[in-house]
């Protein structure tokens, strides 16, 4: 019987040397649940001053990982539907306009990226789910002030409740919730106290299963109280612009690279997306004032301008596999101040698209030019 001990000890002793010296089989995921309400009921309890939203305990960050089945889908682009005479909250596209957009653009990308959660892009994230399009989505939650203006409360409530929703109906859809865009870099006109943003954070994160973010300008993620708000999401949305921020044509990408990189230094345990960047083609130097175009742009503002910038971008992209959304699909006339501004103000011209949906001839050159290069090899 002694002996039978002993054996029994040894081969269990053995097991478990062995066992412990291979590679441990990863844990299974933690299956995430959360409680389904309706609109309405979100707002109520978002928006009471008695509902406390703490940073979960053993926070685990969600993997935000941008691919279609295997394929890799990071080279993305961010996506306004808005056409000559519409405007968020005046007049939205129809979905026959949509499909037109999305089937125009699934050739070319399979990631898009929208900035608000409201009729118009539930009509998008509904088109893309009907139509079974190969595309997916970072939903954006769209937020202002609510401090100095009391009055956009009531919105922001609206805007994170219908996030909440749509992330929930449309999980295939959607990869990612981006609660806020430039909400904390100093220079933002809709800035918002660093305090509410997280709250939102943490309401969206609690009520929903896909990994959350937050997007900002390099200027914020480059400062150590923004490493509060990284706590506090899964991955970091940083935007860069060479244009803006007054860099030649030839300086763009590897001011871009410089930025990035720096950032990752900055925030070591943090994936990083590029979710804004581009090139315009027209602008107005006659705006002269602080901050305005005229007077922060240095470099050529052109069609074969933003083909140089497109080649080189892309390369970037393709090369260090960065998920990046380039700003932006088609032109939106509606920005920088819409009818009532001039024509050549560069906010209307960033698009890869004019507004009618026909290419610019900077992206038919570099997709003509591409197929070229594939075709040598």
């Amino acid at each position: 019987m002694k002996s039978t001990h002993l054996l029994v000890a040894s081969i269990f002793l053995m097991s478990s040397l062995l066992f412990n010296c291979q590679t441990q089989v990863p844990a299974t995921p933690v299956v995430e649940k959360t409680i389904v309400l309706s609109e309405a009921e979100l707002i109520q309890k978002i928006g009471s001053v008695e509902t406390v939203f703490t940073r979960q305990a053993g926070f685990q960050k969600r993997p935000f990982s941008p691919y279609l089945g295997d394929k890799w889908i990071g080279n993305a682009i961010s996506y306004g539907c808005y056409r000559e005479g519409q405007a968020p909250g005046v007049k939205g596209p129809t979905e026959e306009e949509i499909l037109e957009d999305l089937t125009i653009l699934s050739k070319h990308w399979n990631l898009i990226r929208v900035y608000g959660s409201d009729d118009d892009s539930e009509r998008v994230l509904k088109v893309i789910h009907d139509n079974q399009l190969p595309i997916r989505v970072m939903l954006g939650i769209w937020l202002e002030n609510e401090t100095k203006r009391p009055e956009r409360k009531p919105l922001n409530l609206e805007q994170i409740a219908r996030g909440i929703v749509l992330a929930n109906r449309f999980p295939d859809e959607i990869i990612a919730v981006n609660v806020g865009n430039e909400t904390q870099v100093d220079w933002s006109w809709h800035h918002m106290e660093m305090q509410n943003l997280i709250r939102y954070i943490r309401a969206v994160r609690q009520y929903t299963t896909l990994p959350i973010t937050t997007a900002d300008d390099y200027n914020f993620w480059n400062k150590p109280e923004s490493k509060l708000v990284a706590d506090e999401i899964d991955f970091i949305c940083l935007h860069a612009y060479p244009l803006w921020n007054g860099k030649t044509l030839e300086e763009a990408i590897s001011w871009i690279d410089t930025v990035y990189k720096s950032a990752l230094a900055f925030h070591p345990d943090m994936l990083i997306a590029l979710s804004e960047t581009g090139w315009a083609t027209v602008y107005d130097p006659n705006k002269q004032g602080p901050g305005e175009e005229g007077a922060l742009v240095k470099a050529e503002v052109s069609i074969d301008a933003q083909e140089y910038f497109l080649k080189g971008f892309n390369t970037w992209i393709n090369d260090n596999q960065v998920t990046s959304f380039l700003f932006e699909a088609f032109d939106e006339p509606w920005k920088g101040g819409g009818a009532q501004s001039g024509p050549d103000v560069m906010e209307k011209h960033w698009g890869v698209f004019y507004e009618d949906r026909t290419p610019k001839e900077s992206f038919t050159n570099y997709l003509n030019k591409q197929t070229h290069k594939d075709m040598e090899k």
